[in-house]
């Protein structure tokens, strides 16, 4: 070395053989000729050349001087820097540059060269490769330790390996970069802050996206110096997170995007630095805990993360953000659930609690999330969410707002398609979420249109599309509607007549349209239009569009007529599709792309438009239910018993048969029919009867080859016979199955198997005859109360069970409602036979009371009954069964609000007053009460608070409101009772005495729950001339005493009271001393007596 030196002081420059001087008085071509020839010579020295290093030092020190490390040639610059970084190579691990100025420049000039690895098409892109592989290798900024300006140096080496990087460099380069950088990482004593940012930075997202090679080099490097990085990288946040220095780093703002960065790379480079994220999560600033929340929402949420199990405690702290006080807070660990259920099913166990928690958020947004969550994960993998979580969606289909409802909705929708019908995840999975098709069509009970709307669309579109091929469409129909609970299926039911409703209504519009315009023809017009409107979301806006749509209907006949084609009941599904695509064409507007106007014209479409049921539908229809029938079905693979199907199948069609009778009009169909007729099942043959009865309107005229078949078939040993005798004439007929004779009609009935079929039979023959002139009518209606005498036994010798007896009392029962619906039967029913009928509300058999109970208000709500059988569910008060009273309660409330309703959009009505007005049935309430079994001893305390609680059961709905004065008119009608007699015993004191008592306790109700109402009824009550007698004109002395005898006293009113159609007793208010007047004073004495029990 000492040679070295003095050769150095010698100032004499030896180059290598052929090598001439290389000064600034050569060209610059020359220069690089020479230069190579030097390049070479280094290139082939090792460290053990002694010699050689001895007589190259001058060289070496003159290729580092100012001439040429800022020679303006950059293929000068290039071969200078290839052969100091050999020169460091050959002389290492001591360089021949002694001043640190010296050694900084070359450093920071060999920086320079490195940025001509950017262009890898460069012919002298092998140099560049060269240059940086001889410096990683030798790891020659190595050098600069012990620099003061080490760190510029360095940065400045790494922010131009950041920027050269690109996609044209092959592994070599990336690995040669790592392997410079690593080494001023790994060996060095420190990490500056500013070489930290420098590889930090890419990093960050916006940098990340710019250029991502710079990101894996930058995450390389990290992987590889991890452990001598890592007390860097917590120092700098540590800095930013608990300290609050923003000022140490550019890259502060961007803390968060970097700590996800860096726990992506390496778990290991935040063990230090996670505790302070927990501690974070508690902060009082809701921005930082919606950062913080954000970032470790990703961090749990990673796939491969395991972050919850490494670090329990800021999980836990995690898991409490869910109860956050801060909205934004709530509504990101929401959001986050999805994607931690889905990455990480082992935590869906902690979730669920929170998620609960959450579902019933008082923020909207939350509740929605928390069911967008649980459904994304659902339809990734049912797996995934457990049984709770389902529950929670299931519970936001009741959710007060409809966009959390509509969502929840959807969700379970799309959740059964994808694992029910299409069966993705076996059967297991597909019986785990066999609920969801029983819940969404129970919404379509609630009262908002939005709701109901929303179940059509779900069950056309989910639950049996409406785009798969007609018999595979029908097959999914039919196991529906197999598999579907009780309450399930009378929504079904209930959603076809309503589409069916509906459709009849456009179709009357369109008939209205086509009439000559006058006064009553708009105010028809207009009546329609309204009840359309009703039909639809959001009525009061709907109402202009739907009269538009009336007007674009009577100005373009295109339309109209495609609309005609569209509600026709032959129309077929294809047709129903092209219909709906020309009627939305020819209304939409291209420069108009948001148009309300044709969102509802949508709306209507979807709800009349009839994409499930046509002929070709029905056809398949009773194929599939012969295939069940005859064995060869898959029903079992299905999961669906075979006896089942068919009966759910049988139901199905009988449903189908009254709302789409036309689409039964087929050859083929009939056929089908008739073959079921003559199979060995009664109830297979009682189905086809009956969906005959329903769809045989025009089978005389349109198929005379299938209405002439009649015949014998034999079942067993019992010969059965299936008549299809026409009746007199087509227009007697209405529609129904042609009428046997009676003789052949009785020996049918009594050969029938089933006792209740053949009462059924019975009474819709009647209900299609429509008159009483054979007096059949008379003798079933004595059958039917023999029934109900005898507690359903008509052997009278107790063989028979209990469940067949409740069942034959039950369709007693309501056979008489159905007889008591028509006119000609109402009027032959006895007021015995009404009140046996009555009292089925009180078998002792609760499915018996539950059933007659929905039959009663069925034929209420249709006001197809007359107003005394409302009256029954008085009865209900003393039902043991909390729920059937309640019930019977809500039954009433509807019915009389329906009552008021019809009135007051039927002015016209008046006439009828005594058949709607709710308040009419106080009178029937009170005869019902007094002919009750149960009331036995007039005087009995227990029996009068029974009463009492059953008058209070009715007059409470009718008293909540004192709507014109109706407690004053309740009251009159309650006092002229007590002028009458009873109309069934008039001649029976008990009886008599009974009525006069149940009025006193009626009256003393009236009294004691109402104080607003004036002395003065607005109306003359009339009373119904069956139950009550005609009230003579006594003196007021005599009715005075009558009156106002005790309730011990045993009833002797004697007086001859004549009987007549209607009782007015508008006589009774003619003079101030008449008994109507002298009652209301007397009422507070008659009070005193029955003050005891009340």
């Amino acid at each position: 070395m000492a040679h070295s030196k003095n050769r150095a002081t010698d100032g004499k420059i030896t180059y290598p053989p052929g090598v001439k001087e290389i000064s600034d008085k050569i060209s610059k071509e020359e220069m690089v000729r020479r230069l190579k020839m030097v390049v070479k010579t280094f290139m082939d020295m090792d460290q053990d050349s002694e010699e050689e290093k001895e007589l190259y030092l001058n060289l070496a020190l003159h290729l580092a001087s100012d001439f040429f490390l800022k020679h303006p040639d950059k293929d000068v610059r290039l071969l200078v820097a290839c052969c100091l970084a050999d020169i460091f190579r050959i002389y290492a691990p001591e360089a021949p540059y002694t001043s640190p100025d010296k050694l900084k420049d070359i450093f920071m000039f060999i920086t320079r060269q490195l940025k001509g690895l950017e262009d890898t098409k460069s012919a002298q892109f092998n140099r560049y490769f060269y240059l940086l592989e001889n410096i990683a290798w030798v790891k020659s900024y190595n050098i600069c330790f012990e620099l003061e300006d080490s760190n510029e140096i360095f940065t400045q080496l790494y922010r131009t390996l950041f920027q050269v990087i690109n996609n044209g460099h092959n592994q070599k380069v990336h690995m040669h970069m790592v392997d410079l950088m690593s080494s001023i990482v790994c060996e060095g004593d420190s990490v500056s802050q500013e070489l930290l940012d420098t590889v930090l930075v890419n990093l960050v997202p916006a940098h990340k996206n710019l250029n991502k090679q710079a990101y894996d080099l930058a995450k390389a490097l990290l992987k590889r110096t991890a452990q001598a990085i890592e007390p860097y990288i917590t120092n700098f946040f540590n800095q930013v997170l608990m300290l609050g220095k923003t000022s140490v780093s550019d890259l502060s703002e961007h803390v968060f995007d970097l700590i996800l960065e860096l726990y992506n790379i390496d778990s290991h480079l935040l063990l230090s630095v996670l505790p302070q994220l927990e501690f974070k999560l508690k902060s009082n600033d809701n921005d930082e805990r919606l950062q913080v929340v954000k970032l470790l929402a990703k961090m749990f949420g990673a796939k491969d993360s395991e972050l919850a199990s490494q670090n329990k405690p800021l999980w836990q702290c995690y898991l409490g953000r869910f109860n956050d006080i801060h909205v934004p807070v709530r509504l990101e660990c929401v959001k986050f659930a999805s994607h931690c259920l889905m990455n990480h099913p082992d935590l869906a166990k902690d979730l669920t609690e929170y998620l609960k928690v959450r579902s019933h958020d008082p923020e909207e947004a939350i509740r929605h999330d928390v069911i967008v969550s649980i459904v994304t994960a659902s339809k990734k993998d049912l797996s995934l969410v457990n049984d709770h979580l389902l529950n929670f969606v299931r519970e936001r289909t009741l959710d007060k707002r409809w966009r959390v409802r509509k969502e929840a909705m959807m969700g379970l929708a799309q959740i059964y398609k994808k694992y029910a019908l299409q069966a993705e995840a076996g059967k297991e999975a597909a019986k785990q979420i066999s609920w969801i098709k029983d819940k969404l069509l129970h919404i379509y009970y609630q009262n908002s249109i939005d709701d109901r709307l929303l179940v059509e669309r779900i069950f056309a579109q989910y639950l049996v599309p409406h785009n798969l091929e007609t018999t595979e469409r029908m097959k999914c129909l039919y196991y529906l509607y197999a598999t579907l609970d009780g309450n399930a299926v009378k929504a079904l039911n209930e959603m076809w007549k309503c589409q069916n409703m509906l459709r009849h209504h456009v179709k009357d519009l369109l008939d209205l349209i086509k009439q000559p315009k006058s006064d009553s023809y708009n105010k028809a017009v207009f009546s329609k239009v309204m009840v359309i409107t009703r039909n639809l979301p959001d009525p009061g806006k709907t109402q202009d569009f739907v009269k538009k749509l009336a007007q674009v209907l009577e100005e373009d006949e295109k339309v109209r007529k495609q609309l005609e084609t569209l509600v026709s009941p032959s129309c077929s599904c294809k047709q129903a599709e092209v219909c709906v695509k020309e009627i939305t064409k020819k209304l939409g507007s291209p420069k108009q792309p948001s148009n309300p106007f044709l969102e509802m014209v949508k709306f209507l479409l979807e709800r009349i438009a009839p994409v499930h049921i046509d002929t070709e539908s029905i056809s398949a229809l009773i194929k599939q239910v012969n295939k069940s029938i005859e064995g060869t079905a898959d029903d079992e693979d299905e999961g669906v018993p075979t006896e089942q199907a068919i009966r759910a199948g049988l139901e199905l069609l009988k449903v189908l048969s009254f709302t789409h009778p036309v689409s039964f009009h087929s050859a083929e169909t009939f056929e089908s029919l008739l073959g079921c007729l003559k199979m060995d099942d009664e109830k297979v043959a009682e189905a086809a009867l009956q969906i005959f009865k329903n769809t045989g309107s025009k089978l005389e005229e349109s198929f005379p080859h299938i209405k002439s078949t009649s015949g014998f078939y034999s079942r067993g040993e019992t010969l059965w016979m299936v008549p299809f005798t026409p009746y007199c004439s087509t227009k007697q007929r209405r529609g129904h199955l042609a009428r046997p004779n009676i003789k052949v009609y009785s020996v049918f009935l009594c050969l029938f198997v089933s006792q209740i079929q053949g009462l059924k039979l019975m009474v819709r023959w009647l209900l299609g005859v429509k008159n009483n002139q054979s007096k059949s009518g008379n003798s079933t209606l004595r059958m039917l109360t023999a029934i109900l005498s005898s507690d359903g036994d008509l052997t009278e010798q107790g063989k028979m069970g209990k469940p067949d007896m409740s069942r034959l009392r039950l369709a007693a029962g309501c056979a008489i409602l159905r007889l008591a619906q028509e006119p000609c039967y109402h009027e032959i029913i006895t007021l015995e036979q009404y009140q046996l009928c009555a009292l089925v509300i009180n078998d002792e058999c609760y499915q018996v009371r539950q059933a007659f109970a929905q039959k009663l208000h069925k034929g209420l709500c249709r006001l197809r009954l007359p107003l005394e059988y409302l009256a029954v569910f008085t009865l209900c008060a003393k039902d043991p069964v909390k729920e059937r009273r309640a019930h019977a309660r809500q039954c009433l409330v509807k019915n009389i609000n329906l009552r008021r309703e019809y009135l007051k959009q039927h002015a016209a009505v008046s006439e009828k007053l005594i058949s709607l007005l709710p308040e009419y049935v106080v009178p029937y309430a009170i005869h019902l009460l007094v002919h009750d079994p149960d009331y036995v001893k007039v005087q009995d305390i227990e029996q009068l608070k029974d009463i009492k609680e059953a008058l209070w059961f009715v007059l409470e709905i009718l008293m909540a409101k004192n709507e014109n004065n109706s407690h004053a008119f309740i009251r009159k009608m309650v006092e002229n009772i007590k002028q009458t007699k009873d109309g069934q015993c008039p001649d029976d004191p008990k009886i008599n005495e009974k009525l006069y008592t149940v009025c006193d306790v009626a009256m003393n109700i009236v009294i004691s729950k109402s104080t607003t109402y004036s002395l003065e009824s607005p109306k003359d009550p009339v009373l119904p001339a069956r139950y009550f007698t005609q009230p003579d004109k006594p003196k007021a002395a005599n009715v005075l005493g009558a009156v106002n005898k005790p309730l011990s006293a045993t009833g002797k009113l004697q007086t001859k009271l004549s009987r007549m159609e209607t009782i007015s007793n508008a006589s009774s208010n003619s003079n101030p001393s008449s008994p109507g007047r002298s009652k209301g004073r007397l009422v507070s004495q008659t009070h005193i007596h029955v003050h005891s029990f009340i």
